[in-house]
């Protein structure tokens, strides 16, 4: 294992932390895992991460969303290592979505309300993912 403990981590070694862990000589349970045996430690760690929020517990907040985020290092390494995508693929896939759904920021649509961001961002998922109705949820 090729690997330096540090002062401050980033997510990089994040990445390179669960690629370590799922390897040959890495740990067995995380090597075991699927989408399906971890699906509802994601949920759970979502729910901790919005009672947090409720609570205005921001210590809490931070170690929470670092347990969100290694769900999702788990689930894009665990398709990496299946060469369907890696967790720049998913980087990559939710940065064009902001760029695409902020054009009032990112190209020259005007758009200085909240009301008219919310509406282009509505037309532009509607258009995007092929939908008939509106939602009311960002992302």
């Amino acid at each position: 294992m090729n690997f330096t403990e540090k002062e401050n981590y980033n997510f990089n070694d994040l990445v390179e932390i669960v690629k370590i862990l799922r390897a040959p000589d890495g740990c067995p349970w995380d090597r075991e895992q699927t989408h399906k045996s971890i699906r509802s430690n994601f949920i759970e760690e979502t729910y901790e991460a919005v009672e947090a929020i409720d609570t205005d517990d921001l210590d809490l907040l931070k170690e929470e969303l670092g347990d969100v985020l290694l769900q999702v290092a788990m689930h894009a390494e665990i398709e990496s290592e299946q060469g369907t995508f890696d967790i720049n693929d998913v980087c990559d896939g939710i940065c064009k979505k902001l760029i695409i759904r902020h054009p009032h920021v990112f190209a020259d649509v005007k758009a200085d309300t909240t009301e008219k961001v919310l509406k282009n961002w509505d037309a532009i998922k509607m258009k995007t993912k092929s939908q008939k109705t509106q939602t009311q949820a960002i992302l």
